[in-house]
């Protein structure tokens, strides 16, 4: 029967450490994801967000009369690296797989996200929506990181000036 499979992947301008952090906690997901909220049911079984952690998110799509709420659970996390999930509830897809890995690059962190299930008439229907979304959610993750990056940035260069100015004025003679 086969499998169905979406993929994208893009390079955000930060560092992994900055993009990690938003692919890792679920609670970052409705900044920059199509998600109105998030939250975890369970932490996983070594750390809160690791392997094991099962967590909610809310589409912020309205499909009839809700917004449906997929149920996921983290089969592999490896530090800013691969995050591997399942998806156990919510949408109509049987052995749904997703890896999410990131890699240095030029300027920045490769983010390649992917994702395959079982060919049913349901998954199929399901594909028609995320081979769309997918390429979305890579790029405003991108965007979100390189934003995060800019912030870490312009405070660093704030506490260096802030540094540089308490150094400057203890060295100064004092006033008469």
């Amino acid at each position: 029967m086969g499998n169905l499979h979406v993929e994208a992947e893009q390079t955000a301008r930060a560092a992994s450490e900055i993009v990690w952090a938003l692919v890792s906690d679920v609670m970052t997901y409705p900044r920059w994801g199509p998600w109105r909220e998030a939250g975890y049911q369970r932490p996983g079984d070594t750390s809160p967000r690791g392997q094991g952690a099962v967590y909610w998110l809310r589409s912020s799509r309205r499909y009839g009369l809700s917004y449906p709420v997929t149920v996921e659970k983290v089969l592999d996390a490896e530090q800013g690296r691969h995050l591997a999930y399942a998806v156990i509830g919510g949408i109509p897809v049987r052995n749904y797989r997703a890896d999410i890995t990131l890699e240095p690059a030029a300027g920045g962190t490769r983010i390649h996200w992917a994702a395959s299930w079982d060919r049913t008439l349901a998954g199929r229907l399901v594909h028609r929506s995320l081979r769309k979304l997918y390429p979305q959610i890579v790029a405003r993750l991108a965007a979100e990181a390189e934003k995060a990056e800019a912030e870490k940035a312009e405070a660093e260069k704030e506490a260096s000036q802030k540094a540089a100015a308490a150094d400057a004025g203890q060295s100064a003679p004092p006033a008469r």
